[in-house]
């Protein structure tokens, strides 16, 4: 564990984790995140500084709104609580210095665009395109002499997925892959570079297909039409492929 950065990145991820909830909840409905006021669902009463400390406030009040008593939710915790998971597991598995802070900007926002994409199947454009152009920046920051494989990573990343979508349109006659799943795995792309993604696809395979295995174990019924949010298990693997490496290691010079 880094210390020197742990407290404060601990003490940062709740308030962090707070503002990815308020990404998850508005972006999909297309609703405003930085003037719009946080209310209380159930009463509509505006939330102030002391209702919004992130889990101090809702260990305070119990999980309930402290006008009407109608429940919070566990939600806006469990997404600060993983704000800090993410910290966390950054430490142990990331060196220090500047590439510690990147993989929790990495995964906060994976993270963001996971549970996004599995509550409503969307990847969102204001969340995706960001990740490569930070992705990009960070590359140029910190493996100067790779930068090219990262700018590379994201165009075949966006543009392996595009042609696949585009194939399987053409061939079945009806969308498989989302754009948003190009333009993620592009942002997955620039952050582990074009010589990890195929382990960062190929993961996300495995994971998508031990889903529906343990769906039809349990007695669902699987067809070719059911959707899967392929987004929520390639943001999985991108996370994975970039803390403990490729699954192929000899792809690339």
């Amino acid at each position: 564990m880094h210390i020197d950065f742990l407290v404060p990145a601990v003490l940062l991820a709740p308030f962090v984790g707070s503002f990815l909830g308020v990404l998850i909840v508005r972006v999909p409905e297309g609703r405003d995140v930085v003037f719009s006021r946080s209310a209380c669902l159930h009463c509509g009463h505006r939330l102030g500084a002391g209702d919004l400390l992130p889990l101090v406030s809702w260990i305070w009040l119990r999980g309930a709104c402290r006008i009407c008593s109608g429940s919070i939710g566990s939600f806006y915790p469990a997404i600060e609580l993983a704000a800090v998971a993410v910290v966390l597991w950054a430490a142990i598995a990331t060196p220090s210095g500047p590439v510690l802070w990147a993989s929790c900007i990495y995964g906060w926002m994976l993270l963001t665009v996971a549970i996004i994409d599995k509550r409503h199947f969307l990847l969102p454009d204001v969340l995706t395109l960001p990740m490569i152009l930070i992705g990009l920046a960070v590359a140029a920051i910190t493996a100067v002499d790779t930068a090219i494989d990262h700018a590379l990573g994201a165009a075949g990343g966006f543009l392996s997925f595009t042609l696949i979508a585009w194939a399987y349109q053409r061939w079945r006659g009806r969308d498989g892959l989302g754009k948003g799943d190009a333009k993620l795995l592009a942002g997955i792309g620039a952050w582990v570079s074009w010589t990890e993604l195929p382990s960062v696809v190929f993961l996300a395979a495995l994971l998508g297909l031990a889903i529906a295995l343990s769906s039809a174990v349990r007695g669902r019924r699987i067809s070719a039409t059911d959707r899967l949010p392929f987004g929520t298990f390639l943001a999985i693997a991108g996370w994975l492929i970039w803390l403990y490496g490729p699954i192929f290691p000899n792809v690339g010079p």
